[in-house]
């Protein structure tokens, strides 16, 4: 060390230490709601639409979240990818408009109005039906009016103030006048046949409405007595629903199946006495006899003969009970049916054309053959709207109902079942019961068991007018995300029944057709298109109460006698089916179809396919282009959010404790093509990852502090480290377009997080450093990475601000700062085509992983407390051809002593962030010495590097002293 009696200066006030007022907290919490009033503030939203947009529109059309209760994980997640992807294409160059909407009617809604007015001391039958609806109407209002806050908190920029809503006036009407555009093609129909009908809400459901859940059913095996052909001989049937054995009106088997008739000879010893008996002859599959024998505790029996099924005529099990009233006097046809099979029960299948799809088609198919044994083939209706027997039945049925719809035992069997088997085992026509666990439909709103009911319903065809192949193929048209979507939808179009599009409740659209004395529709008048005018103007004056409360004659003011108004509303998948009809269509300010629709995964079956059957019944093709689904929200183990397993997170938590930005960065790194997890510990990560790209960020901020044009360094004229940068921005900038509209944001939030992480805080800023804080602040090289670390500014800003929404702003005005203004006006740079320099990345990264091998060397000398800072350290270590030729090209220099101080060039300690290395040719490992209490070297008093000379500081130092004292 010197000997110098010199009092040393304190040079910290010479170094160029970054500066800024950016807070290191972020206090998302607070802050957040700050900037939703500053974009509220200059009309972002105005400001993007009145943007200049190259690359024209870009629409993402929203799926409509329900309006009765407060948003949920799910739904926050859908908003959030929503808005990143709007985000991302308007800083693209489109006018990414974004119109939120709502779906407004439905029975959760009415439910919740029932169980105010019944609060009130009034039933709903005792409510006037507009005041009913109109109650509806402000009770979805109020929700719809806290989501869309609870969404705007989440940083959604969109159309908050005109949102489409499916029970605006216009939108109501537009609702009735799609479905009069589909009744005029003649694909609406009226049919009776058996459809999901849930006695719990009293009325018709769709498939997309049902769920299937484990169920405790009874099943029970029936001899229907042979009435002709085999006389003292009964056939067995098998089935779950023993409620609907007295809608029985046949049996179907199968040509392909071989039947015998067996005589019983003994029966097992049991603790009661069993159903049947030696000497009873039964008729059943001879593959599936011995199940049906262990059922009937048959011990043993004789095989009499085949029997040809096709041959017999069989009377109904319940003919003789009490009661009867001879109501079963009528004979049960053997029909033959395909989906009979001998997989289970006994190889007949009992067959209620009332309460089954396939006994419906059968029975119908076989009309000419009933009206031949003198059998009415009008479907009966043994069920009304609650699901109790209707006066079809024996006094003795009327009124008892299949499920209980109401008190704590709701959803479980009412009377019928016990009454149905009470009566068979007195007609001695009960061979066996137990009870099985099954697979059966639920209702998705109200968890009860559904049944199928013929009742009067309205269908759209899937076969009239090529429904079916037109939605095939646009399906094959569109692009999905993931595209395992397009088989799933393409299956389920392919297999989908005709859509049952008729409801018989109170609070949604009506179906707004006149029915003629003989069936007709008033769609096939002369005069169709001005009664279609004077409803729709009539619903577009005041709602669906100006169809209901409005007399017939207003409509049909002519040849009006025997029409009749229908009463049924839509299914509400329609209404939802139906909103590019008066969003997307309606609104001048957006395309007829739109770029992507995106919910989650279970919408294949919801919004997705009514979407596509509603624009294929009318428009003939998709309303989207592209359809992305993203999975569920599941705890961290992967376990459904349920409030019994105390595992369920509110967005609102999430943001009063950590801030919606983490959300956002929670959606933005997970894959939605999946279920995401979220938990604490995953919210944690988030907040961790934000944490390092703040930081990295107010680096930036502080290190470009008073950065101006003039500083600016030519691109041939800068450092190889800064070059190189400026090419990981380039490869970064031509992968990112891309990764936006695969709609890939995992990719570039973990692209961008392992830029700032990996490639600028642990390499170039950790480089970088020593020449911002010590060189003259006129060299080339503090200036050059001042202008590269601007243009990584520019950049990472407004690539992380469709993620980051918040933070991006409040980094943007640290540097920018402007009361009209926003980083979300700003569109993603492009990139100079010589930034792009392979050769050059290659060549710095030999000496990258030179520098990685060189600080593992370093590391346990460290962990011993030999050396404290890098910077003590002197490093020999091997050299290699590729390091030596990469030093070469790049202008680095082996030497540590820069050849101008005043305008220092890189030297390879300087990569290394050591004060001395030495390459050798014979060295076949690193080895490091400690360069404290070296005679040969001091250390700088300003850049604390070790180094051989005279004086307290380096002679780059003091260049940088010299011109910042002058």
């Amino acid at each position: 060390m010197t000997d110098s009696t010199e009092t040393s200066r304190d040079y910290r006030e010479t170094l160029f230490l970054p500066k800024t007022d950016f807070p290191m907290r972020a206090n998302l919490p607070k802050r957040e709601p700050d900037w939703i009033a500053h974009w509220n503030a200059i009309n972002l939203y105005q400001k993007q639409r009145a943007a200049e947009n190259a690359k024209g529109p870009w629409t993402l059309h929203d799926g409509p979240p329900y309006a009765n209760g407060h948003i949920h994980m799910g739904t926050a997640l859908n908003k959030i990818l929503k808005d990143i992807i709007n985000r991302s294409h308007q800083m693209l160059g489109h006018d990414a408009n974004y119109v939120p909407g709502w779906d407004c009617h439905g029975l959760p809604i009415e439910w919740k109005v029932e169980e105010e007015f019944r609060g009130k001391g009034r039933q709903k039958d005792d409510v006037p039906g507009a005041e009913f609806r109109a109650r509806c109407r402000e009770y979805a209002a109020q929700w719809l009016d806290t989501q869309r806050e609870e969404f705007k908190r989440l940083g959604v920029i969109g159309d908050w103030d005109n949102p489409y809503k499916t029970m605006n006036f216009q939108s109501e009407a537009d609702i009735c006048g799609e479905l009069l555009k589909i009744a005029a093609t003649g694909q609406l129909y009226r049919g009776s046949k058996p459809i999901m009908w849930s006695p719990v809400e009293q009325t018709a459901l769709a498939e997309a409405e049902v769920e299937y859940q484990d169920k405790r059913a009874t099943q029970i095996y029936v001899k229907f007595p042979v009435r002709a052909g085999l006389e003292d001989a009964s056939v067995v049937i098998w089935t779950t629903t023993p409620w609907t054995i007295p809608a029985n009106r046949a049996v179907s088997f199968s040509s392909v199946i071989k039947y015998g008739l067996y005589e019983v000879t003994e029966m097992e010893e049991s603790e009661f006495e069993p159903w049947s008996k030696p000497g009873d002859k039964l008729i059943a599959a001879d593959d599936l006899w011995p199940a049906v024998a262990k059922a009937g505790l048959i011990k043993s029996a004789n095989r009499l003969q085949d029997v040809d099924a096709s041959t017999l005529v069989l009377d109904h099990p319940l003919k003789d009970m009490e009661g009867a009233d001879g109501k079963y006097d009528f004979p049960v046809p053997l029909l033959e049916g395909s989906h009979v099979t001998a997989d289970a029960g006994t190889g007949f299948v009992h067959t209620a054309p009332s309460h089954g799809e396939d006994d419906y088609v059968v029975w119908i198919s076989n009309q000419t053959k009933l009206e031949g044994l003198g059998i009415d083939p009008i479907v009966p209706m043994t069920l009304d709207n609650a699901g109790c027997y209707t006066d079809v039945m024996p006094t003795r049925f009327q009124g008892l109902d299949v499920i209980r719809t109401s008190g704590k035992k709701r959803g479980q069997d009412g009377k019928a079942n016990g009454e149905v088997l009470k009566a068979l085992v007195e007609c001695g026509n009960l061979l066996a019961r137990g009870i099985m666990m099954l697979r059966d439909a639920h209702s998705w709103r109200s968890k009860a068991p559904v049944i199928r009911r013929a009742t009067p319903q309205w269908f759209i065809s899937m076969s009239k007018d090529g429904l079916r192949e037109k939605a095939l193929k646009a399906i094959d048209e569109t692009k999905f995300w993931p595209d395992r979507g397009r088989n799933r939808i393409g299956t389920m179009v392919a297999d989908r029944p005709d859509w049952l599009i008729s409801r018989q409740r109170n609070w949604g659209v009506p179906i707004t057709l006149i029915v003629g004395p003989n069936g007709e529709l008033h769609t096939e008048r002369d005069d169709a298109d001005a009664i279609n005018a004077r409803i729709l103007a009539k619903v577009e004056e005041i709602g669906v109460d100006g169809w209901f409360d409005t007399p017939l004659e207003h409509f049909m003011p002519e040849d009006n006698a025997g029409w009749e108004k229908v009463t049924d509303i839509l299914d509400v998948w329609f209404d939802s089916g139906s909103t590019h009809a008066f969003c997307l269509k309606r609104r001048e300010d957006l395309p007829d179809r739109a770029d992507l629709y995106l919910e989650g995964s279970d919408q294949h079956r919801g919004w997705f396919q009514s979407s596509l059957m509603e624009s294929c019944a009318i428009y003939g093709e998709a309303p989207y282009k592209g359809v992305l689904t993203h999975g569920f929200v599941v705890d961290e183990k992967g376990l459904k959010m349920s409030k019994s397993l105390g595992n369920t997170m509110s967005p609102e938590d999430i943001s009063k404790q950590f801030g919606a930005e983490i959300m956002r960065i929670w959606t933005a790194s997970s894959d939605w093509a999946n279920d995401l997890k979220i938990g604490k510990e995953i919210i944690q990560t988030s907040a961790d990852a934000y944490r390092k790209l703040r930081n990295t960020l107010r680096y930036m901020i502080g290190a470009l502090d008073g950065f101006d044009a003039s500083e600016t360094v030519d691109y041939a004229d800068m450092p190889a480290l800064e070059k190189w940068v400026l090419h990981r921005l380039s490869e970064i900038t031509d992968a990112h377009e891309g990764l936006v509209r695969d709609h890939d944001h995992k990719r570039i939030f973990s692209t961008l997080f392992n830029f700032c992480t990996v490639d600028l805080s642990a390499f170039y800023f950790d480089i970088r450093k020593d020449a911002l804080y010590c060189d003259p602040l006129d060299s080339t090289r503090r200036r050059a990475c001042r202008t590269v670390m601007n243009e990584i500014f520019l950049r990472l800003t407004t690539w992380l601000a469709p993620i980051m929404s918040f933070t991006m702003e409040e980094v943007w005005q640290a540097r920018f700062p402007s009361d009209d203004s926003s980083v979300h006006l700003e569109l993603f740079r492009s990139c100079p085509d010589e930034w792009e320099n392979r050769a050059l990345a290659a060549q710095v990264e030999s000496i990258r992983d030179f520098r990685t091998a060189t600080q593992e060397a370093i590391e346990p000398s460290r962990k011993e407390g030999i050396i404290r800072s890098s910077l003590e350290a002197s490093v020999t270590g091997p050299s290699n051809p590729e390091l030596l030729k990469a030093l070469s090209a790049l202008n680095i220099s082996r030497q540590e002593v820069y050849a101008n101080p005043a305008d220092p060039q890189d030297t390879l300690a300087d990569y290394l962030i050591i004060s001395d290395v030495t390459l050798s040719e014979k060295a076949e490992s690193f080895t490091v010495e400690d360069l404290k209490g070296k005679s040969l070297y001091r250390k700088c008093e300003r850049s604390w590097k070790y180094f051989q000379g005279d004086g307290d500081i380096t002679p780059r130092d003091k260049a940088a002293v010299m011109a910042f004292d002058n």
